[in-house]
């Protein structure tokens, strides 16, 4: 059905004026979504960061592309503030800032991962819209297989920063078993990432990652093969369904809450863990109240929990559908008093994830 404006409504011209400019803003960063795309596969960013003060020819010569696609590339990628352009010589570069965002694949800051998982949403839309309709879950071996490298690669400078550097030491005397010998449980590890940089900095314990969904065990076998890693593997299993094997550790990153029962799965792990065992659960950053969270970091968090982290809670058993900006106190009630922990508490935190430590 149309929509028909309130008769007796009054259009503020200087309102709507901002309003018009800031769908123009939006517009402008949808369109560019697939161009950072192109630019990442195609190792444009990287080499105008090596190369900077370049003009279009010499930037297509050193990528093997087409000079007039590069051109309009670099243009468009300059209107939005991504690439520099000196007017005077015609040529383009990166400031350190660029680089560290867009070009860097060791950068704490590199951004590039979200727009691959982004990719997903778009193609993934009608899906979205018959659950709107129907109140069923899209599962997440539904999705776009882009969903699944474009999340590896959005949270791996995440993880290579603050894991080994941060969060385990700041949980009560795990890194202490860590480097004597521990058994680690990573439950929904994906492809595999934090569960192989924990093996690759703690040698002497043994790290099992566990996931529901297939296709990314392979690639973290694959992956872990590649890097001849010993004390690691992957198996297929649920939360709930883990092994009973005296965790000394059971970590949980940004997944807790695309369960469809995270209370369950919470309990489950309590009665996997050894006497003075732990769980790390690792959480996008989210304050208590919807008003909180009206932010620019909310917002992506809202968008991706709406397509795709309730969606996958609703297509499983219970369908709790925490969403990623369930808060704090949300996952502290669900740990534990459904869970069953004893304590709770926020062991460290970064500008986009909070870090939880629960134990007995």
């Amino acid at each position: 059905m149309e929509a028909k404006l309130n008769p007796a409504a009054t259009i503020d011209p200087d309102k709507m004026h901002d309003m018009a400019m800031k769908m123009v803003t939006e517009l402008g960063a949808a369109a560019m979504g697939s161009l950072v795309l192109t630019g990442d596969k195609l190792g444009l960013y990287e080499a105008l960061a090596n190369h900077g003060h370049v003009d279009a020819a010499t930037l297509a010569a050193r990528t093997g592309c087409h000079e007039r696609y590069v051109r309009e590339w670099l243009s468009a990628n300059a209107a939005s503030g991504y690439v520099e352009h000196d007017a005077t010589t015609d040529t383009f570069s990166m400031t350190p800032e660029q680089q560290a965002i867009f070009a860097s694949k060791d950068s704490p800051f590199l951004m590039t991962g979200g727009f691959h998982a982004i990719r997903s949403l778009y193609v993934d839309e009608p899906k979205l819209a018959d659950a709107f309709r129907s109140g069923e879950g899209v599962g997440w071996g539904d999705h776009d297989s882009c969903l699944f490298c474009g999340t590896a690669k959005f949270f791996r400078p995440s993880y290579r920063t603050h894991l080994i550097q941060d969060w385990l030491p700041s949980l009560t005397g795990t890194v202490e078993k860590l480097e004597s010998g521990a058994k680690v449980a990573d439950v929904g590890c994906g492809h595999g990432l934090s569960t192989m940089i924990m093996a690759e900095n703690y040698p002497n314990s043994q790290f099992t990652g566990y996931d529901l969904h297939e296709p990314s065990l392979v690639e973290a076998r694959r992956l872990a093969a590649e890097k001849g890693l010993t004390n690691v593997s992957f198996e297929m299993s649920t939360a709930k369904e883990i092994p009973n094997e005296n965790w000394d550790l059971v970590t949980l990153f940004d997944c807790l809450h695309d369960m469809g029962d995270p209370a369950g799965a919470a309990a489950r792990v309590r009665e996997t863990l050894a006497d003075d065992g732990s769980m790390m659960v690792v959480e996008p950053m989210a304050q208590d109240t919807l008003t909180e969270n009206l932010n620019p970091i909310g917002r992506v968090y809202y968008a991706f929990s709406t397509a795709v982290c309730t969606p996958c809670s609703l297509s499983q058993e219970v369908g709790a559908a925490l969403g990623a900006q369930a808060g704090q106190s949300r996952l502290a009630g669900v740990i534990g008093d459904e869970g069953g922990f004893g304590t709770v508490r926020r062991a460290s935190e970064t500008p986009f994830n909070m870090v939880l430590e629960a134990r007995n």
